[in-house]
């Protein structure tokens, strides 16, 4: 597997990464043993960058992580999050109180990449920052990030001690980034680790309506899944599967193939918790799309419906 570094901070991972959060939360049905199975097969195919978070379970989806990479641990690289379990918390306090706890759910003495999930406006990022930078220097984690900032959090959070990553959600239906953010990481030279880059799901063409889903899947809350929405937005979905035939692909190796096309500096995280679909969508990484048909996604019309709810979308972008 290809190697792609975050930004200019020396910090190199699988260009392709696993996003675990659906092997233990929000997304219906789970199984540990396939979970597990999945996880190392990741690793056999060299997407050795997994993906994970304290509040995913809470705390399980940690714990299964660390269970699949026991006696693997050198051969993966661990990113993790905190900062929204029980509440949105960006102190000081919380974030040391914050590692400890991942670290043992993990069964590690060090995370590769630790990021705040959330942006607490209720204490200054400066703060947050120092204390991260101090774990640094304990060795506890070895690079820092953030997901879901703003331009400005970015900057005042970098000048205190450099971001490997920005984590935020990036694919062929979420474009936002490209206006202000991905500039601004472009210009300080910081990486971008995209989170469901297809769309949670809907631009692989899996499943066409919330029926689709399991009755507990968080997505049916959310604004894009809707009846109403996913119907509209089936059309968007319809010009990958298009052209995902015209390539012989199919429309989830395109649409991550798409990600992979928008710079060296951006490593897309898709999340599975089956084999089938994890060997499918590391193909993606072979993909390499003409001009032409990248030219006419860049013309896809965007996503009809917010990616969350009202409350979830006062907490990005801060």
């Amino acid at each position: 597997m290809e190697q792609r570094q975050l930004g200019s901070s020396g910090f190199s991972v699988s260009a392709l990464g696993l996003g675990c959060m659906g092997m233990s939360a929000f997304y219906g049905e789970t199984d540990e043993q396939e979970s597990r199975a999945t996880i190392r097969r990741a690793i056999e195919l060299g997407i050795t960058f997994l993906d994970t978070a304290e509040i995913y379970g809470p705390h399980t989806n940690e714990e299964l992580v660390g269970r699949a990479v026991a006696g693997r641990r050198e051969q993966v690289t661990i990113a993790t999050k905190f900062g929204v379990h029980p509440r949105i918390d960006g102190s000081p306090e919380n974030v040391r109180r914050s590692v400890e706890g991942s670290l043992g759910r993990l069964g590690t003495d060090y995370i590769d990449l630790y990021y705040q999930h959330r942006i607490d406006p209720n204490v200054p990022i400066e703060e947050t920052v120092g204390a991260l930078a101090e774990l640094v220097s304990q060795g506890k984690v070895r690079y820092i990030g953030l997901s879901e900032a703003a331009p400005a959090t970015i900057r005042a959070a970098h000048a205190v001690h450099p971001l490997a990553a920005v984590q935020s959600e990036y694919s062929l239906w979420t474009r936002d980034l490209e206006e202000d953010v991905i500039p601004t990481l472009r210009e300080l030279g910081i990486g971008l680790v995209a989170y469901s880059p297809l769309g949670r799901g809907f631009l692989s063409g899996r499943f066409r309506a919330p029926d689709d889903l399991d009755a507990d899947d968080w997505r049916r809350t959310q604004p894009r899944f809707t009846r109403e929405n996913a119907e509209r937005n089936l059309a968007l979905v319809g010009t990958v599967e298009e052209l995902a035939a015209e390539e012989g692909v199919t429309p989830a190796q395109l649409a991550l193939a798409w990600v992979l096309a928008q710079g060296d500096d951006v490593v897309p995280i898709p999340g599975t918790k089956r084999r089938t679909y994890l060997e499918e969508n590391a193909q993606a990484v072979k993909v390499q799309p003409s001009e032409e048909d990248l030219a006419r996604l860049a013309e896809l019309p965007d996503a009809v419906g917010a990616r969350y709810d009202s409350q979830g979308m006062a907490r990005v972008h801060v």
